[in-house]
C-alpha cells in the first residue's frame, strides 16, 4: 500500500513546518508560556492566517473541508513546535462535532477566522454526570466536567449533559452566570481546568444538533490527531538524538560508535514506525460508520502510541544525559508533552480495555 503525500499535502507540510521554524520557535514559545495568559492571541491569528483553523470547517462555511488525512499531516508538522493554542481542541475535535450542526455555520466561520475559540467539556471522573433540567423555554446546567483542556482560553465551552435520558450537547459561554473554572498548568505548559456548572440558564437555541453518537466521533477524530501530534515529536526527539549521538565526542570519538548506545537508538526507531503505522490506521478509521470498528481501531493506535512515546522519550533524555531534563534544551519539553499524551484521552490500560471490548464480537 503506498503511504506517500499527494503533492498537496506535501504542500500542506512544508507550510506548516516553515511555520514552526520561522515563526514559533522554540525561544517563542519559552516567550510565550512565560506570559499572563500562557498563550498568544498573535500566533494563534497567523495559524488562521496560513488558513489551518479552516481546514477542517466546510468549505460550504468558508473552510477547506479538509479531512483526518489533512489533519495528520498538519498535526505531524505541528507537534514539534509544541504549541500552547488550541488547535486541537479547538480547530480539529470542536470543530469535527460543530460540522454536525447546520445551525453553526455562522460560528464555525468565526472560528476559522481565529475570531472564536470552541472546545468540548465533556470528561468528568465516573461518566457523564452533568444534569439539564426545563425551566420553561429555557435550561438549566449543573454539574462539573474536568481537566478541560483550553476552557480559560475558549470562548464558548460545548458540554454534554444528560437530558432525560438523552445525551444533549449545548453551546456555554465562558463568562455565562453560574459558570465558573479553577485553571491550572499541566505537564507540558498548557492549561487545564476544572469546570463548574450551577444552574447556568440557557436559551432553548443553546442546545446543538448533535448528539452523543456525534460527539463520540468527534473525540475519536481528536484522538486521531493527538497519536498523529505524538508521532511528529517523535520523529523530531528522534532525530534530535541521533545528531547528538554523532556530535558528542567522549574519549576521542562520538559516543555513536558505541554498539549499545546505537541498538537503543535502533529500538527508538522501530517504535516510531510502528506509532507511524498506527497512527495512519487511527487516521484512516477515525470516520468509520461501524463504531465498533473505529473504537478498536483508536484503541489499538492510541496503546501503541503511548508505549513508543514513552521508551522514545526516556531514552531520548537518558541519552542526551543530565542536560536532557534541562529546561534550556526543547528534549526536555518534546518528553514533557510526550508524556502528557501518553496520559490524555485515556492511558493504555483504559484503551486496552477498550479493545477487549471492541473486539469482543469480531
Amino acid at each position: 500500500m503506498d503511504f506517500s503525500f499527494t503533492e498537496e499535502l506535501q504542500q500542506l507540510e512544508d507550510t506548516v513546518r516553515r511555520f514552526v521554524a520561522k515563526d514559533y520557535t522554540f525561544e517563542r514559545r519559552r516567550a510565550i508560556l512565560a506570559s499572563a495568559e500562557g498563550w498568544s492571541r498573535e500566533a494563534w491569528q497567523q495559524i488562521a492566517d496560513l488558513g489551518l483553523l479552516a481546514l477542517n470547517v466546510p468549505e460550504a462555511h468558508g473552510g477547506l473541508g479538509g479531512g483526518p488525512v489533512d489533519t495528520l499531516v498538519v498535526m505531524n508538522a505541528l507537534g514539534p513546535g509544541l504549541p500552547l493554542e488550541p488547535y486541537l481542541a479547538s480547530a480539529v475535535a470542536a470543530t469535527a462535532l460543530l460540522r454536525d450542526c447546520p445551525a453553526q455555520a455562522g460560528l464555525m466561520e468565526k472560528m476559522a477566522a481565529g475570531e472564536r475559540i470552541a472546545v468540548i467539556a465533556d470528561a468528568e471522573p465516573h461518566g457523564v454526570a452533568t444534569l439539564c433540567r426545563a425551566a420553561g423555554t429555557d435550561f438549566l446546567l449543573d454539574g462539573r466536567k474536568c481537566v478541560v483542556a483550553h476552557a480559560a482560553t475558549a470562548d464558548l465551552l460545548i458540554v454534554s449533559a444528560h437530558l432525560g435520558d438523552d445525551l444533549a450537547l449545548f453551546l456555554v459561554p465562558r463568562d455565562a452566570p453560574g459558570l465558573a473554572l479553577d485553571s491550572y498548568p499541566t505537564l507540558d505548559g498548557t492549561h487545564a481546568s476544572e469546570v463548574r456548572l450551577d444552574g447556568v440558564r440557557l436559551p432553548a437555541a443553546a442546545r446543538l444538533e448533535a448528539d452523543g453518537d456525534a460527539l463520540e466521533r468527534a473525540l475519536h477524530i481528536g484522538l486521531a490527531a493527538l497519536c498523529a501530534e505524538a508521532v511528529g515529536i517523535m520523529k523530531a526527539t528522534l532525530d534530535t538524538t541521533v545528531d547528538y549521538l554523532r556530535t558528542r565526542r567522549q574519549f576521542g570519538q562520538p559516543i555513536g560508535r558505541l554498539q549499545a548506545l546505537q541498538h537503543r537508538a535502533a529500538d527508538m526507531l522501530m517504535h516510531y514506525e510502528q506509532a507511524k503505522s498506527m497512527s495512519y490506521l487511527a487516521a484512516m478509521r477515525c470516520t468509520a460508520q461501524d463504531a465498533r470498528e473505529r473504537r478498536r481501531a483508536l484503541a489499538a493506535a492510541k496503546v501503541t502510541v503511548n508505549r513508543a512515546a514513552r521508551f522514545i522519550g526516556q531514552q531520548a533524555v537518558q541519552l542526551h544525559g543530565g542536560m536532557g531534563m534541562t529546561d534550556e534544551l526543547i528534549v526536555s519539553h518534546w518528553f514533557k508533552r510526550l508524556t502528557a499524551i501518553e496520559l490524555a484521552c485515556g492511558d493504555s490500560d483504559t484503551h486496552l480495555q477498550h479493545f477487549i471490548e471492541a473486539s469482543a464480537y469480531v
